[in-house]
């Protein structure tokens, strides 16, 4: 009897087919881990004066294996819009989260890309600094932290609305709930992660363990620690965001009001925020660390030794110290979860981002705090490595936005973004296809009045910076090139002429292609005096 091997070979042939079909179609994960207020400056992958004294070697691994923008921008420069702009991928007064200060809160029933992802199969968790006012949606699973959170042994704000205290430091505790929801995650499905760190922002509290970890090291200093304001806007020596005048003694700076006793020093105390959070240990530790070095600066003072200069780069030293330390805490745990993902057979079908809600200021032009639309808080750090897709070591000089988060998102999943999104997918550029998704940049804040700051929209390009104040009437134009600190505005000079006028076009042409509103639809009730 002859025996037949045709249906032995068709249905391994369908098996092979199929195979080969599922591996082609298997959608990647997506790992977002994302900070708050990180510079970067203070990442050593971009280089600056910080790089050899905090490097971060974890975040700069996935510049390594993946790419590195060095022109990544927010839309709007403050916590609760940045991340608005990312899940919606509009502007501001798309997605109607225009502000911290005031309003009901991100708007749930809008689209997100994370709804969408769940349309597509995909399995969504946020964990960390959540920060838009109403509850998280679209994500199968959210712990987040009520607020800005707290640094020490912080509260977590369950599904179910209950509060759960954790013993220890934020930012390690937001890494384990993220591994542990990975761990314990639908196996059979593709999986997006938000974990979202509160550090390095205000009140820059290290985890104890780094406490110490830039003792003895001089943080150099940016040549615009002591601005003076000139060639600019006049209402930036009106601004509240000064290490000199406006960082508190005890909140930012770490000094005990019984420490202070009899010193009488300039400015504000403040509340001791951090510190009434920790347990007796770590009050322990805490106190052993800073007391000497209070000590120290307070007998100096006292003692009439310490001139207003000196005074000024004292605060910088102690504010960088810290806000450092808080950076250390961050690297560590973008190491932990790229380790946990390589150990778990992860990593190959897995893309990770590093990025921040925005920048912020590190003593340039004598700040901290960000909302400007100044080079360092308009920049965020965005970081990407995506196995078998980006040629490792990659630095396209796009420029990019937030808002460009969540098409790109979908793309990676092999999911069309609605007409609506105002972002553009970066995946050509990732995949080396294009070199840029836009010539020109559109930026919007709305803050009323928070540390002096006006409204102010602008535009920017390669190489040109153009913003309006509508409070002063006040244009601003920088040449990015010839002065990269921003610290004198051409605009109204004769030689710029020209790129003025182009500038303008592009402002009034992009105002009108994002259907931006007018500037008094949510001017402030008063001009700042």
């Amino acid at each position: 009897m002859k025996l037949s091997i045709k249906p032995t070979i068709t249905v391994l042939g369908y098996a092979l087919t199929m195979l080969t079909a599922q591996a082609e179609t298997k959608k990647p994960n997506i790992v977002f881990l994302f900070s708050d207020d990180h510079a970067l400056n203070a990442i050593s992958a971009y280089g600056g004066r910080l790089a050899e004294v905090a490097p971060t070697p974890n975040i700069d691994k996935l510049a390594e294996q993946g790419a590195i923008f060095k022109n990544s921008f927010c839309a709007n420069s403050i916590c609760g819009p940045s991340r608005a702009n990312i899940l919606s991928g509009k502007h501001s007064h798309k997605n109607g989260f225009i502000r911290n200060a005031g309003g009901g809160g991100f708007d749930r029933s809008q689209w997100t890309f994370i709804k969408e992802l769940g349309k597509h199969g995909y399995q969504s968790a946020v964990i960390g600094k959540w920060h838009l006012k109403t509850k998280p949606t679209g994500f199968d699973y959210w712990e987040i932290l009520p607020g800005q959170g707290n640094y020490y042994n912080p509260d977590f704000i369950q599904m179910d609305g209950k509060r759960k205290r954790v013993h220890g430091y934020v930012t390690d505790i937001t890494t384990d709930k993220a591994l542990k929801w990975i761990d314990e995650r639908d196996k059979s499905k593709p999986f997006m992660l938000m974990c979202q760190y509160k550090a390095p922002h205000r009140t820059f509290a290290p985890a104890m363990r780094h406490l110490k970890s830039f003792d003895g090291v001089k943080i150099p200093e940016p040549d615009s620690l002591f601005d003076d304001y000139s060639n600019r806007s006049k209402t930036l020596p009106k601004n509240e965001m000064e290490i000199d005048r406006h960082m508190w003694w005890q909140y930012d700076i770490k000094l005990r009001k019984d420490e202070m006793r009899g010193a009488k020093l300039p400015g504000i105390i403040g509340g001791p925020i951090e510190y009434v959070r920790m347990n007796k240990s770590q009050k322990q530790e805490w106190d052993a660390h800073f007391r000497p070095q209070n000590k120290k600066f307070i007998d100096a003072y006292k003692a009439g030794k310490v001139n207003h200069k000196q005074m000024v780069q004292w605060k910088y030293q102690r504010y960088m110290k810290n806000y450092l330390g808080t950076v250390k805490s961050v690297d560590e745990n973008v190491g932990r979860v790229v380790d946990y993902l390589e150990k778990n057979g992860l990593s190959d079908n897995t893309i990770v981002i590093y990025s921040s809600d925005q920048g912020f200021y590190l003593g340039e032009h004598g700040w901290y705090d960000k909302r400007w639309m100044f080079e360092e808080s308009f920049k965020m750090p965005f970081l990407i490595k995506w196995p078998g897709v980006i040629k490792p070591g990659s630095k396209p000089d796009a420029l990019i936005q937030n808002i460009d988060y969540a098409p790109t998102f979908l793309e990676m999943a092999g999911v069309k973004a609605p007409a609506e999104v105002q972002g553009e997918s970066l995946v050509p550029i990732l995949k080396g296809e294009e070199e840029k998704v836009r010539d020109t940049l559109y930026y919007a804040y709305y803050e009323l009045g928070e540390h002096r700051v006006p409204q102010h929209f602008g535009v920017r390009t390669q190489r040109y910076k153009l913003f309006y104040i509508p409070e002063t009437d006040e244009w601003q134009m920088f040449d990015l090139e010839k002065d990269p600190n921003e610290m004198r505005s051409i605009y109204g000079e004769k030689f710029y002429a020209d790129v003025q006028k182009d500038m303008l076009e592009r402002y009034h042409a992009i105002r009108k292609e994002v259907e931006a509103p007018s500037y008094e639809k949510y001017a402030p009730r008063k001009r700042m005096k």
